[in-house]
């Protein structure tokens, strides 16, 4: 029994190189696995389910046939999918889970979540963030023609890109009370979470108790891969080139 975390993966049709890798995960290591979680940043950024073009195709399809294999798969919005929703879910089979979500993971119960409403420190994000999860706005989004939605995100992007250089790393790392005050809020001792793409296992101790924080790495180098089974976790890294041909 194996349970598989993964997340910022960016996917994108200019970067075949981490298409490639995923591919491969999925038909060689997820199709194996009792569990897929994905905690969000799938693709580099996702414009809306009706995306039809064969690069969303051919994402979709993966998941698809790894749902139909009987892998249950969840899906949790990062910052550059949070349009991802119900029609997606519904053609692969995926199922999506809220922002922060609590399960069970072979006796340990843990907190999942993307990572990004950890960084509280990062204010211009967080009021960002706010804003395009308001449900009046995405519901009008999404009902503008594909070519234009693609048009205004790609400005959002570029206007991110910029932003983000103009920041310390500091400021767009986790805050730690807020670490610690959603492992209370859920009485966990387990968090794993990405976005900030820093990957790396830190323990802490807050009022006597061993708390465990587990960040998923970026896949822009490589991929990064969480298995967890009941003998304990792992945080692996894929190289990339090692394709299914």
């Amino acid at each position: 029994m194996t349970t598989l975390f993964i997340s910022d993966l960016h996917l994108t049709p200019t970067r075949s190189d981490i298409t490639e890798c995923f591919v491969t995960f999925m038909r060689t290591e997820a199709i194996k696995a009792e569990a897929l979680y994905v905690l969000g940043d799938l693709f580099e950024f996702w414009v809306g389910d009706d995306d039809k073009t064969p690069f969303a195709d051919q994402i979709r399809s993966e998941f698809k046939a790894l749902t139909d294999t009987g892998v249950s798969v969840f899906f949790i919005q990062g910052n550059r999918d949070f349009l991802l929703g119900k029609r997606f879910c519904k053609e692969t089979g995926v199922t999506l889970l809220d922002d922060v979500c609590k399960i069970e993971l072979y006796g340990q119960n843990a907190v999942i979540l993307h990572g990004d409403t950890l960084c509280i420190d990062d204010v211009k994000y967080q009021e960002f963030r706010k804003t395009v999860h308001k449900p009046w706005l995405q519901w009008l989004f999404n009902r503008i023609p594909w070519f234009i939605k693609k048009r205004i995100v790609s400005k959002v992007q570029s206007d991110i890109r910029d932003d983000k250089q103009m920041k310390s790393l500091d400021i767009m790392d986790v805050n730690q009370k807020e670490v610690e005050h959603v492992l209370s809020t859920n009485n966990v001792n387990l968090m794993i979470h990405g976005h900030t793409h820093r990957p790396d296992i830190h323990n802490f101790v807050i009022d006597g108790e061993q708390k465990t924080r587990i960040v998923l790495g970026d896949w822009y180098t490589q991929g990064s891969v969480l298995t967890v089974n009941p003998s304990g976790f792992d945080l692996q890294i894929r190289p990339f080139g090692k394709s299914l041909h």
